[in-house]
């Protein structure tokens, strides 16, 4: 199939002041102008500049002949127009949503001229998450129309009538269906109808009847649901189940989309494949399943013959006629993860996650990509995920990219790697990170002229890694791993020799993840959590890496989970998610020292050992503790990292690395102990 990509082979990019050079392979970024190493003490901070700048996204919905893309992880949040004709971004709204904001909901009203937005945020500030934009005047900024009392809107439709329904999820509450009503302007509660779930992630709308999927894609197990599906009636304002049965053991219900009297389901999948429904709107009880080979359904759109659907392998098509599933070919780059399809005069727009907009002519078989930055939509620093330093660069992970920063030369590289990677090590020149959602590890040799590519796969239901250790005893790379649906987590290892991986599922109990990884004279030390309200917390099991036989454990009688681990001498550091320390000596087994900490670290933090002490982050602040009395010092006040899910500090050639705000900086301290 011929193929031809927009993009040019070079491009100028600018930010914070810096002139940089972009290529086909990603973007080049030199360190922010001006920079400087700042003093303070025997402590010296260098910043080198913006970390991730990419326009990274998270929805599509083709509305005329206009693609609108909600931006993901950017401050502040946007919508962009990408016009299929030209090939041109030509309108955009930038939102005031909070902090760390992404747009996965798009809706456009029957009439076409107003487009919804519904927004999620990592905390939540009390912040309007719904908004509309006139699409006739776009030089107008969307207006905050709503807020819904979940904390994030996952999902949009808007029924004939023109009224709107969100749905999406709040920690620790069931997740409601929502209605505005544009008459009135008014947001109402319509009821949660699956206590146990923990998310809903799609809803569809007809005149008479709201469609409201859910399940348990976060804080699985402990009793939540799997995948439900409901039927709202608008008269009588009552909710019944409708979901398959086929589909009772998914984890969660993923996409729902009205198209010719048929409502299409998609689900998740986890031990099995994800499903595939074809249920008539007349006839609930009426319906088709199909199994797909992929973990994942979303993004519907048809034709007059087939339903087509995004998978983590690409743009599948179900045909109506014969009920089978075939692969939509496109000879293009990878499409990642696809956040829009739309099909319209026999082409699909495909939004892909990597930050372009992919063209397929079906009956040409031909395609085009375009560059989203390219066409004029605004780059910007994204929130951080992992980071690594060795070998001459500093990565850092993102949202469909990891940046490589030449610590000589400033040269920055963004490289494509599908999901989020939320840890990273450097190991004999070699990057490892921890790919989320069910990515496994991944490998980048910066010696090779090519992309990250997947170097070990594990069971999809261990799906979000947390954090990566080198154990150069076994060498091994050790992660630990949350398992959203299930509940629990596992320990991973990776031989780098071998190419060899293991998995093993709740080495610390069946309902405790594993949110830390440390490891010392060929022990791994595991750090447990747990997403429940109730159970089990803050156990700490030495295991054997090399077969995954527990040693001992110690229960630290902490009040919260364990957010990170690290060893000094015999001396086993850990920090809780309240902020709380503890010190286990690892040749007596048992805890010697506890202290609060939470002026300096309160929620998630990283801790590393570097020149003889024990160094941490946490969202404001870098600190160490010192090795003989574990008093605590800050190193670098309100550092306030922007990070996505969690801080992050990585060491090189006794450097600190690490962000301030949205840059990347090199930490050069030097304890008197």
């Amino acid at each position: 199939m011929p193929h031809t990509r927009s993009l040019s082979r070079r491009r100028l990019i600018q930010t914070g002041g810096a002139l940089g050079l972009a290529t086909a392979a990603g973007t080049l970024l030199a360190p922010q102008a001006g920079a400087a190493p700042e003093a303070a003490a025997a402590t010296k901070v260098t910043d080198l500049g913006p970390g991730l700048v990419q326009f990274s996204l998270m929805s599509g919905v083709l509305v005329g002949d206009t693609v609108y893309i909600g931006s993901r992880n950017l401050t502040p949040s946007s919508v962009v127009g990408f016009h299929l004709p030209s090939r041109k971004v030509v309108s955009s709204t930038n939102l005031d949503a909070g902090p760390e904001p992404s747009i996965q909901a798009l809706a456009a009203d029957p009439t076409g001229r107003y487009l919804y937005i519904g927004v999620l945020v990592k905390s939540d500030q009390g912040k309007p998450n719904l908004y509309r934009w006139d699409l006739k005047t776009p030089e107008k900024p969307a207006v905050p129309i709503g807020r819904t009392e979940d904390r994030d809107i996952r999902d949009l439709a808007v029924a004939p009538d023109g009224t709107v329904f969100a749905v999406g999820g709040v920690p620790d509450k069931p997740p409601v269906l929502w209605q505005y009503d544009p008459a009135t302007g008014a947001v109402a509660n319509l009821g949660a109808p699956d206590p146990k779930a923990t998310l809903a992630r799609a809803v569809a709308a007809t005149d008479t009847t709201v469609f409201f999927g859910a399940g348990s894609v976060l804080s699985g197990g402990s009793g939540a649901s799997k995948a439900s599906l409901f039927a709202f009636d608008r008269k009588s304002r009552e909710f019944t189940s409708i979901v398959p049965k086929e589909m009772e053991k998914d984890p969660s219900l993923r996409e729902l989309a009205v198209r010719d009297g048929k409502l299409i389901v998609g689900t998740s999948g986890a031990v099995d494949p994800a499903k595939l429904a074809v249920i008539d709107l007349a006839d609930f009880s009426s319906y088709t399943v199909v199994k797909t080979e992929g973990a994942v359904i979303k993004t519907f759109t048809s034709d007059a013959e087939r339903i087509y659907f995004a998978s983590e392998s690409g743009v599948e098509a179900y045909s109506k006629a014969d009920r089978t599933i075939s692969h939509v070919e496109f000879t293009g780059p990878d499409l990642g993860e696809i956040w829009g399809l739309d099909h319209a005069d026999g082409k699909l727009a495909v939004v892909s996650g990597y930050g372009f907009v992919a063209e397929i002519d079906l009956p040409a078989k031909t395609s085009v990509v375009t560059d989203l930055y390219e066409a004029g939509a605004k780059a910007g620093p994204q929130a951080g995920m992992g980071i690594a330093a060795g070998h001459g660069y500093v990565y850092l992970g993102g949202n469909g990219a990891i940046s490589r920063r030449n610590l000589k030369t400033g040269e920055v590289v963004n490289l494509q790697a599908p999901g989020e990677a939320k840890d990273a090590e450097v190991i004999e020149g070699v990057l490892y990170t921890g790919q989320y959602n069910a990515q496994g590890i991944w490998r980048y040799d910066s010696s090779r002229r090519q992309q990250p590519q997947q170097t070990a796969k594990f069971p999809s239901e261990q799906n979000r890694p947390l954090d990566l250790s080198w154990d150069p005893d076994n060498k091994l790379l050790l992660v630990g791993v949350q398992s959203d649906t299930e509940g629990g987590g596992a320990l991973w290892t990776y031989s780098p020799r071998t190419g060899k991986s293991a998995s093993y599922v709740n080495p610390i109990d069946d309902v405790q993840l594993v949110r830390a990884v440390a490891n010392r004279d060929g022990v791994a030390y595991l750090g447990g959590d747990n997403a429940a309200k109730q159970g089990p917390r803050a156990t700490v099991v030495a295991v054997d890496p090399a077969t995954g036989k527990e040693q001992w454990r110690v229960d630290t009688k902490q009040a919260a989970g364990v957010a990170a681990l690290a060893v000094q001498g015999r001396s086993l550091y850990g920090l809780t998610t309240k902020g709380g320390l503890f010190v286990i000596d690892v040749r007596a087994r048992k805890v010697v020292h506890t202290a609060d900490v939470s002026s300096v670290s309160k929620g998630f933090a990283a801790m590393v050992t570097n020149r003889g002490a024990v160094y941490g982050v946490s969202d404001t602040t870098l600190f160490r503790f010192h090795p003989k009395t574990f008093a605590v010092t800050t190193v670098v006040a309100d550092i306030n990292g922007a990070w996505y899910s969690g801080p992050h500090v990585n060491v090189h050639e006794g450097l600190l690395y690490t962000l301030r705000g949205g840059n990347l900086v090199a930490v050069d301290d030097r304890p008197s102990h």
